[in-house]
């Protein structure tokens, strides 16, 4: 895994100057996204880089890429365009971007092309055609079977398979859109019959998302080998869930108005490139143990260090403008059962169709700390044990004005400290 290059050098620099030393972006980062200047326009591509982005169009046009097979006349479509490209073309325009921000002699040329990342308007980075969400993280496995099932609760396939459900790509929203509080079927602990009306136990869940790259043909299986080669990059992503509505629609096929009404997106694509640094090997298996079955046996497999937080506001802690609370912290590396390249090549072994910027959910990720729960319904113990607010107030699911905040970063000895952004939502009454 030892295939770090110049855009990964710690001592690189930008000229840009907010770059140098940002918490999130700095030149080491490169994240994409993409933005609207108005409502007439259409969206365009953008690079973050410190507190201004790098409108790729532009830069195009200033001679940047110029031997890449991208076309920049297609300027709204340029990161479709480059998902479809091999990894090499993406790793490619990445030391241009590299190269360029960090030398002074395109300064002239690209000054015109930053614009201030305060106040854009981010749309998603790319429109998903499929989702797919996963059931990774053993420990939030585990804590929820506990709740149903305490003498059992991992099912027999957990350790073998990696447990997955097809979700709703049309309503996918960028981070920052307001969810509003969604309606379905309920029964209560003492009803007869069921209740249609508001979710009273709205949930989010801190998931990363793998975007995927390429895209293999219909009953061409994606292989062990190839798995990691179709991770373009990865966002934040909050699948809200409506607890209330799950527990009973949930027997026998699954989740369903539960879970199709929002999920989040983070306006930023971190790419697999700038994630190398961070790379770590997979957590040991516990003694007793399946191994996993042949085409599951990623060669050099690796997830990444990153430490994921969750922050509640309520809307009475913002007029007050009291700092965000911090629910929980956990780390991907330490929750994860399956990786990243186990979770595309489970779901592409069966000769499914993945397509370039499909995206996949690692599920909710949690950490064997109560604090490194990732959802209310862990960290509350479905209710249970009411979450304290600073102001004395009590949470056990949602409110209506909460503000759920994603957040994540990665540091690593000898890297250079990246961040993922944020994701947030802001619950609306039904």
């Amino acid at each position: 895994m030892n295939d770090l290059d110049r855009s990964h050098d710690p001592a690189r620099r930008s000229w840009v100057e907010s770059a140098n030393g940002h918490a999130e972006f700095p030149v080491q980062n490169l994240p994409f996204g993409a933005v609207a200047t108005s409502d007439e326009e259409l969206p365009e591509v953008v690079v973050a880089i410190g507190d201004v982005v790098l409108r790729l169009a532009a830069a195009f046009d200033a001679g940047l890429g110029a031997g890449l097979p991208i076309d920049p006349a297609m300027a709204p479509f340029l990161l479709e365009q480059l998902m479809e490209e091999s990894p090499e073309t993406w790793t490619a325009l990445r030391l241009e971007l590299s190269d360029a921000l960090s030398d002074p002699a395109w300064t002239p040329r690209l000054q015109s092309a930053l614009l201030p990342r305060a106040g854009l308007r981010h749309v998603l980075p790319v429109q998903p055609v499929d989702y797919t969400d996963f059931y990774a993280s053993i420990h939030h496995a585990t804590n929820v079977g506990s709740m149903f099932r305490p003498d059992n609760p991992l099912l027999p396939n957990y350790k073998w398979v990696p447990i997955g459900y097809h979700g709703r790509a049309s309503s996918i929203v960028v981070g920052g859109t307001p969810i509003r509080r969604p309606h379905g079927q309920t029964l209560g602990p003492d009803d007869t019959e069921p209740k249609f009306g508001p979710s009273r136990s709205l949930d989010y869940e801190l998931e990363l998302g793998l975007i995927v790259g390429g895209t293999n043909a219909l009953g061409t299986a994606v292989t062990a080998e190839a798995a990691r080669s179709r991770i373009f990059g990865v966002s934040l992503l909050n699948d809200w869930s409506a607890r209330d509505l799950q527990s009973w629609e949930y027997q026998p096929l699954g989740p369903f108005l539960a879970k199709n009404f929002a999920t989040s997106l983070s306006p930023w694509i971190i790419t697999a490139d700038a994630l190398k640094p961070f790379r770590v090997p997979m957590p040991v298996r516990p003694d007793g143990d399946p191994q996993p079955l042949p085409y599951l046996q990623v060669p050099g497999d690796h997830t990444w260090a990153v430490e994921l937080d969750v922050l509640l506001s309520t809307a009475a802690m913002r007029e007050r403008g009291d700092t965000p609370f911090r629910v929980s912290r956990a780390r991907f590396e330490e929750a994860m059962y399956w990786s990243p390249a186990q979770l595309v090549t489970h779901h592409g072994s069966n000769g499914c169709n993945l397509s370039s910027g499909d995206l996949l959910g690692t599920g909710t990720i949690s950490g064997p700390a109560a604090d490194a729960r990732g959802c209310l319904l862990e960290r509350t113990w479905r209710g249970t044990e009411p979450l304290m607010l600073p102001d004395g107030t009590t949470r056990r699911f949602l409110e209506d004005g909460d503000e759920v905040t994603l957040t994540g970063r990665c540091v690593r000895d000898g890297a250079v400290p990246i961040g993922l952004g944020a994701c947030s939502g802001t619950v609306l009454p039904a």
